[in-house]
């Protein structure tokens, strides 16, 4: 299988050059991973378009490989997948510690081979994730889980639809239950189900293959079994997190640009967010606009209290947008309040924005006390995971001075060729060896 070549490590940013231009949001990473996951459901090939050319990615189609799939790139964001060659229920234990997502194979191989001998994923340390609610689900659908050894093996004599109710709305947690459930005989009810957009995207892709799923865009699906899922093709949906992100980009550096390929619905609680930080955009029919040279003013709560920006499971604000809301607030008039309430090492990024000129009260490992506009002067830092490495670029293009940001890997993990994209927006960034 071709894999992306590998990449210089550190990105060097000249900042303080407002971005103009338009720009094609990416496929969603999110959305992406678990849907290759699926494809071993299908009996039939998988053609996905509109998939991200990024590390996860790459991982991913590794993973699946390994386990005996075709898996290969057809385009330059275009994958084919074949699994009927797939004769193994254990997947590779150095590329499961490669990627979080590598666990989302879970429910698709116990659904397939009434087995699976997972090893415990990798991913980005922000804190706690609770593998908890996957383990739970595929016991209700009837699996026995061994936890006690190096990996976690799982059996069944034949899954069985339940009842299972999610001990919290855990994303990864709500499509591994979907993926075991959709070829388990008799219904299978989902209480307290994640219902992201890139959730909404498996259900909607499984259906497309002949699932049977009611209740998208709800957190109560409920699933009847179909005998088999066939083949078929499918566009990942965009990733409103890189929409975000990029609405973040061009309003801290006074830029004029417009973003392509969104999903506006995908937005109803990213817009309002980022209003409260003063960030003014024009939502279009399938394109966001933001304005020039705006002003940013931090919108108090009634009666002048110091608002809040809080982020939970959607349609609440979502936490991977957290750390860009951050290195937006410190570029805007007045004081506002940070609360992560998903993982307690989201905010510890925070110190290399105060080496930077940042004015950040870091009050516990959820809660941060910005208050802006300050004046952010370049530095030299490392990235620690995809989203803190996103904030940390933003901060640097909008910086007096050169910024060097080392492991420009972890960026690369969730964001398709980040620099040549902003490059065409007048970023002035390179890739260098570090």
């Amino acid at each position: 299988m071709a894999v992306a070549p590998a990449l210089a490590d550190a990105f060097v940013i000249e900042g303080a050059h407002p971005l103009s231009g338009r720009i094609r949001a990416a496929g969603n990473k999110n959305g992406a991973l678990p849907i290759l996951a699926a494809c071993l459901l299908a009996d039939d090939p998988v053609a996905l378009s509109n998939v991200p050319r990024i590390r996860d990615v790459d991982t991913m189609l590794d993973l699946l490989s390994d386990l005996g799939a075709d898996a290969r790139w057809t385009g330059p964001n275009d994958v084919q997948i074949d699994t009927s060659g797939v004769d193994k229920s254990s997947p590779d234990v150095a590329l499961c510690s490669k990627i979080r997502a590598s666990f989302l194979l879970a429910g698709p191989l116990l659904a397939r081979f009434g087995k699976a001998a997972m090893p415990p994923p990798g991913g980005d340390v922000i804190g706690r994730r609770r593998l908890d609610p996957h383990i739970h689900a595929f016991v209700e659908l009837g699996a026995t889980i061994d936890v006690g050894g190096p990996v976690y093996e799982m059996s069944t004599a034949g899954l069985r639809g339940a009842h299972v109710f999610l001990d919290e709305a855990s994303v990864m947690a709500t499509e591994n239950t979907v993926t075991a459930a959709v070829t388990t005989p008799g219904e299978t009810v989902i209480g307290n189900a994640a219902c992201e957009p890139h959730v909404q995207d498996l259900c909607r892709f499984l259906v497309s293959l002949g699932a049977h799923i009611e209740g998208i865009e709800s957190n109560v699906l409920r699933i009847h079994g179909v005998e088999r899922l066939h083949g078929g093709e499918w566009a990942i949906g965009c990733d409103h997190i890189e929409v975000g992100s990029f609405i973040g980009m061009a309003a801290i550096t006074g830029g004029d640009v417009t973003i392509e390929a969104v999903r506006a619905e995908d937005l109803m609680s990213i817009v309002p967010a980022f209003g409260k930080l003063g960030v003014r955009v024009e939502v279009g029919e399938d394109s966001v606009h933001v304005p020039a040279r705006q002003q940013l003013i931090v919108q108090d709560d009634l009666g002048g209290a110091i608002p809040k920006i809080e982020d939970g499971p959607w349609p609440a604000f979502p936490s991977d947008l957290t750390s860009i809301a951050v290195t937006v607030a410190t570029q805007a008039f007045g004081t506002v309040l940070m609360f992560e309430k998903m993982f307690e090492n989201r905010l510890f990024f925070t110190d290399k924005l105060v080496s930077m000129g940042a004015r950040i009260i870091l009050c516990d490992p959820h809660r941060a006390v910005v208050t802006g506009p300050a004046n952010l002067v370049g530095q030299r830092m490392e990235s620690p995971d995809i989203r803190a490495g996103m904030a940390m670029l933003l901060a640097a293009l909008c910086a007096q001075g050169q910024s060097t940001i080392g492991a420009a890997h972890q960026i690369d993990k969730g964001y398709e060729r980040i620099d040549e994209r902003l490059r065409a927006l007048g970023a002035h960034i390179e890739r260098v060896d570090s």
